[in-house]
């Protein structure tokens, strides 16, 4: 498993961490602010979410090569790009300090769009081997 792989699988061990600390106090510490509650939601499942994508982007490079794992590694980054920007950006709207990016959150939800589809290209280039080293 390369350097990158293994930052991803970290990262998502943070990511995973936060959205479950976020969703808790969704719930508890923002009682009585539905609109933050709402952000903070929708970031948390998001993170949730894609920190489990981002683990199996990283298990899955190690099955592919060529086009399929140029794919793989650029879903990775796209994940941990739009993961950062878009739940950033309702993370931050929810506690009232918003991203100095504009439009960070289309931004970071198109960038979590394209990693789906790069997996997508990734499993149906021919260079994807169902056995690693096959």
């Amino acid at each position: 498993m390369g350097v990158a792989e293994r930052v991803w699988i970290a990262w998502a061990g943070v990511q995973g961490g936060i959205a479950v600390a976020a969703a808790a106090y969704a719930s508890h510490g923002l009682a009585g602010v539905p609109q933050a509650q709402d952000w903070v939601r929708t970031a948390s499942q998001m993170q949730l979410w894609h920190a489990l994508a981002l683990i199996a982007t990283a298990l899955c490079c190690g099955y592919a090569q060529g086009v399929a794992r140029v794919a793989l590694r650029a879903a990775g980054w796209l994940f941990l790009i739009g993961v950062l920007l878009f739940c950033g950006a309702l993370y931050g709207l929810a506690f009232e300090r918003p991203l100095p990016l504009p439009m960070a959150a289309p931004v970071g939800g198109m960038a979590l769009i394209l990693g789906w589809a790069a997996i997508a290209v990734a499993a149906l280039a021919p260079e994807w081997s169902p056995r690693r080293g096959a």
